[in-house]
Formats: C-alpha cells, structure tokens, sequence
C-alpha cells in the first residue's frame, strides 16, 4: 500500500501522533475520558518539534481498536500511536492483543521498561499486559505503544521518576522513542530537556 499523496508535513520535522483511548464507558459518554487529554497535555509540553495530534475514542473491542491503529498509521499517516487503557488482564482488556493484531514486529522492551517504573509503586504492575509494536507498510513505519489509563501513570510512564533534586531515577520510555522514530524513517523529534531528554547516540545527533 503506497502512502496517501495528502501526508504533506508542514516542516520536514513535523510528528503525526495518534492518540487512542479505549473506554467501554468513556466511549458512551458516561464518563469523561482523561486519557487522551493527559497524553495530549504531556506531549504538548515535552515536544519541541511541531506535531499534529489525531484522537480516537474507542470501545474496548478488539477489531474496532485494530481498525483504529491501522486507520491512523495506513490513511492518516502516523508516526507515533500512543494507546492508553485496556492494558490489564479482565476479559474486556484487549487492547494489546488489538495492538499485536495491527502490528508486523513486537517491541516488548517499552513494556517492560513500563511495567519496571509502576513496580516502584504496585506490585500488581505484573499484570499490565502493555506492549509496543511496529506497523510497516510500504514506504510508511509507525511505532505503536500501549500507555497506563491513569493520568498520573501515563506522566510517570512517559517521563519516569526522579529524585527531589530533578535527578533521574528511572528513565521514561519516552527517552527512547525520538531514535526509534529515526531508526523507522521518521520526522527527528527534539524534546524539552527539563521535561524529558531524548537519547540518541553521538552519531545520530543532528547539530
């Protein structure tokens, strides 16, 4: 599948990111959902680089949640798609199954990295069934991570623990994701060091 001709980035370093919440109740409007705003309030902060965001608010149905990852990376072109609920072990938690089901290769060291930093605060973390994928089509990557449904967890995810002083204690897994983007032919995405500092090596640095 060629890539749609309308994926005109406004500056060559503009990201496409995907947003996807998956909410039974939130998707009915019983209660208002926090996930994607959290994720959209944290992204806005973090990011130096120009990026258009794409929500999508979407039951816990494991094809509808498919649909949406590949709706967002095959005709809308996303480079990062960050998921967020569904992620634990009761029947109705299938969104990483969703998200493996889109995928074409597994990057499970985002989960365990995820699953390491809540470990600092819940043994139950164990349960979280977060994972991260790679979706390729022709001439297009998208990086496809499963997020906590927590406001609080989803900073703590992305950002990692530090100390009193702002010393990192625990990296985010956000840190990773800019050469990730790299490495899968994506925008370079520069971040704000205080919030988060992506690591890239010497050589990868663009000056």
């Amino acid at each position: 599948m060629m890539p749609n001709a309308t994926w005109i980035r406004s500056t060559p370093n503009e990201i496409r990111i995907g947003l996807i919440s998956a909410s039974d109740r939130a998707s009915k409007g019983i209660y208002t959902d926090e996930g994607i705003p959290a994720l959209q309030a944290w992204l806005m902060s973090a990011l130096n680089t120009p990026c258009v965001f794409h929500e999508r608010l979407v039951a816990d149905e494991r094809e509808v949640i498919t649909e949406t990852i590949i709706e967002l990376t095959d005709e809308l072109g996303c480079d990062l798609i960050l998921t967020t609920g569904g992620t634990g072990p009761s029947l109705r938690d299938v969104t990483p199954d969703a998200t493996i089901d889109a995928g074409t290769r597994e990057m499970p060291g985002f989960g365990e990295q995820m699953r390491q930093i809540s470990l600092r605060f819940v043994p139950t973390a164990i349960l979280s069934r977060q994972t991260a994928v790679l979706r390729e089509i022709e001439g297009h990557t998208a990086l496809i991570i499963n997020l906590p449904g927590q406001p609080k967890s989803i900073k703590e995810t992305l950002e990692g623990l530090k100390d009193p002083e702002g010393k990192s204690i625990v990296p985010g897994i956000f840190a990773a994701i800019p050469y990730c983007i790299d490495l899968i032919g994506g925008p370079y995405i520069e971040t704000n060091e205080a919030i988060i500092k992506a690591f890239r090596p010497k050589s990868a640095i663009k000056k």
